[in-house]
């Protein structure tokens, strides 16, 4: 089968099943509400001129919620100025400082990927591999990325992350999970991207493409497609925040339910990410007010 027919083929498969699921209680209200949260803060008075420091600002709050839903946690004001190059990274990272580097780098790496996620989603998903997990000169920064940095695992490679979510799939499931994946990114835009960018992130902790830095790819994947695809084209919301503030416990469970693959699981984790982009959008407007009064804290 040629791979264009088989690409359309995968599409409208998928078109019924987002349309099932934008039918479970509480969805299609949640997808509108980001949208209309996310549209709010587009015409953020601060957002007139000043979009580049607001968003800049919001992609280092965001790295750090990141950083902490990974079991990573530094001062804000330490990030910020390790982002800005007010302190240096340490010579050698440890655990903690090479998970933070990893969400500021992917967290970072979204801004050049708005443009084209959607279009070339599987080279989104490596270059925001290459970043969570892969140094400067393409060696680790804490996660340990080795050969494996920027490509999906293989048969004898094994991801130890997410062991809530139970095995990680391999061989042909493995590959056809990420087949899916790379759809749903292109379908973002043709379907609300609220919808894409939650299924998407969620896919990717349950499928674990990659040994390591998968919680930091799933979140910058998001963030990408909530910026490139439009929900957000400011690029200040902080969906990754959102998540953090409804608690690490709260986040991890909304995910092992979606895990499950149950209608109730899977409507779980899809209302928690749409709680997460409309708080996401408030803690937006928060840095777009501080921008405007001249002070970022």
């Amino acid at each position: 089968m040629p791979a264009r027919t088989a690409y359309a083929n995968r599409m409208s498969d998928l078109a019924p099943a987002l349309d099932a699921l934008l039918r479970l209680p509480g969805i299609a209200a949640g997808v509108e509400s980001a949208r209309e949260a996310c549209t709010a803060l587009r015409w953020h008075e601060a957002l007139r001129r000043r979009i580049p420091e607001a968003a800049a600002e919001s992609r280092i709050r965001g790295a750090q919620a990141s950083a902490q839903l990974d079991g990573a946690q530094l001062p804000l004001g330490v990030i910020r100025d390790l982002v800005r190059g007010a302190q240096p990274w340490p010579a050698h990272l440890d655990p903690v400082d090479g998970v933070v580097r990893g969400a500021v780098q992917a967290t970072a790496e979204t801004e050049f990927l708005r443009s084209l996620v959607v279009q070339t989603p599987a080279q989104a998903l490596a270059r925001l591999h290459i970043a969570a997990v892969g140094g400067a000169a393409g060696g680790a920064v804490g996660l340990g990325g080795g050969d494996s940095v920027g490509r999906p695992r293989v048969a004898d490679e094994v991801c130890r992350e997410f062991v809530d979510l139970g095995p990680a799939p391999e061989g042909e499931a493995l590959t056809a999970r990420i087949a899916g994946i790379l759809d749903l990114v292109s379908a973002a835009g043709s379907v609300p991207v609220a919808l894409v960018g939650a299924l998407v992130h969620a896919e990717v902790c349950v499928v674990r493409p990659f040994v390591r830095g998968n919680g930091l790819v799933a979140r910058a994947l998001e963030r990408a497609i909530v910026h490139g695809a439009g929900l957000d084209p400011t690029g200040v919301s902080v969906p990754e925040a959102g998540y953090l503030a409804a608690g690490d416990t709260a986040y991890l469970g909304a995910l092992t339910a979606y895990a499950t693959g149950r209608a109730d699981g899977v409507a779980l984790w899809l209302r928690q990410a749409c709680d997460a982009y409309v708080e996401g959008a408030r803690q937006g407007r928060s840095i777009a007010d501080s921008v405007l009064a001249g002070r970022i804290v």
